[in-house]
C-alpha cells in the first residue's frame, strides 16, 4: 500500500513531466559558473567533483520519487543543479531517512540535507543552515472534512498520524496542553508518505504538512480527490534550509553564494513559479536564522 500511494505522488509530480524538463534547462541557463565560489570549496569537494545531499523523497513538490521508481524529481532536486551550474560540481541527491539526518551529516556520510528541513535553533545546535525557502505549517484532511477540523484544538481526542522527527510532530506533542484529558494519540511513521497512507485510509484525521506540500497535494489533480486543507492557517513559519556539519564552513559559504547568485539571476523565481511555490520566496539567502530571531 505505501508503494501505492509513493507511485501516485510521483505522478503527481510528473503530470507535464517532458516540458518541465525543458523548462529546467531554460531556467537555469540564466545561472552562471562562478570561478571564486568553485575555487573556495573544500580542496576534497574540488578534488572529487561532487557532493551528497540526503533526501526523504516522499514530499512533492519538494522531492518525490518519478514514474520509474529512482528517479527523485521536485523543486529541490532542481535547486540542487542549479547550485552544482554555479560551483562547477555535481550535487547527488540521495535517500535516506529523515530522522537520522542530520546525524548522518555530523558525521561526514553527506555534506548536506536537501529535504525541506526547518532551520531550529534546536537543529542549529548539531549544523548550520542556509535557508531558501519560507514555509509554515499546515492542517491536511480527507476530502470533504468530515471530522470539521478547522484547527489544532480539533484533533484533541482524536488519531493524527506525522512523519517522526518533523517540526510538525514537535508541533503536536506542544500542543497536547490545550487537550486536557482528551489527548491526542498521535502516530508518528518514518516517512510522510505513510503517514498520508493512513489518513487517506481513514486510520487518522488529520495529517500535518508543510504548507508547500499540503497545497501540492490538496490541489494537484491526481491527489486533490482524497485530501483537503482544514483552514488557511499556517502555523509556526519559518525558514527550509540546508544543514552543514559544523566543521564545514567553506561549503557552506560557497553554497550560500551559490544560492544568493540562483536568487539575484531570476532562476530562483522560474523554480518557484514551476513547482507552485511562490509564496514561499526570500529576498536572499540566510544563515542560521531560527537563531537570531
Amino acid at each position: 500500500m505505501k508503494k501505492m500511494l509513493v507511485a501516485v505522488l510521483a505522478l503527481a509530480t510528473l503530470a507535464g513531466c517532458g516540458d518541465k524538463a525543458e523548462k529546467v534547462a531554460s531556467s537555469t541557463s540564466a545561472v552562471q559558473f562562478d570561478q571564486a565560489l568553485h575555487d573556495s570549496l573544500p580542496p576534497a569537494v574540488r578534488n572529487k567533483g561532487y557532493v551528497r545531499f540526503v533526501t526523504d523523497a516522499s514530499y512533492a513538490p519538494m522531492e518525490s520519487f518519478a514514474a520509474d521508481g529512482r528517479t527523485i524529481v521536485g523543486f529541490e532536486p532542481d535547486l540542487a543543479d542549479a547550485i552544482g551550474q554555479v560551483l562547477g560540481i555535481k550535487v547527488e541527491i540521495v535517500t535516506g531517512p529523515f530522522q537520522t539526518a542530520l546525524d548522518k551529516v555530523a558525521d561526514g556520510t553527506y555534506e548536506g540535507v536537501l529535504s525541506a528541513m526547518t532551520d531550529t535553533v534546536e537543529r542549529e545546535k548539531k549544523a548550520d543552515f542556509v535557508n531558501y525557502l519560507s514555509a509554515g505549517t499546515s492542517i491536511i484532511v480527507q476530502r470533504g472534512n468530515p471530522h470539521a477540523v478547522n484547527d489544532l484544538t480539533n484533533l484533541c481526542g482524536n488519531v493524527v498520524a506525522i512523519e517522526k522527527g518533523t517540526i510538525q510532530a514537535d508541533l503536536l506533542h506542544r500542543s497536547q496542553g490545550v487537550c486536557g484529558e482528551r489527548s491526542m494519540k498521535i502516530n508518528e511513521y518514518r516517512t510522510n508518505a505513510d503517514a498520508l497512507l493512513q489518513l487517506r485510509t481513514g486510520r487518522a484525521i488529520a495529517v500535518l504538512n508543510d504548507f508547500p506540500a499540503a497545497s501540492f497535494l490538496t490541489t494537484d489533480a491526481r491527489t486533490s480527490n482524497y485530501y483537503e486543507l482544514a483552514s488557511a492557517a499556517q502555523y509556526e513559519p519559518g525558514l527550509i534550509g540546508i544543514p552543514f556539519a559544523k566543521n564545514n564552513s567553506q561549503l557552506r559559504d560557497a553554497v550560500k553564494g551559490a544560492l544568493d547568485q540562483i536568487i539575484s539571476s531570476g532562476a530562483y523565481a522560474d523554480l518557484l513559479q514551476r513547482w507552485g511555490l511562490r509564496s514561499g520566496a526570500v529576498p536572499a539567502a540566510s544563515m542560521n536564522a531560527a537563531s537570531q530571531d
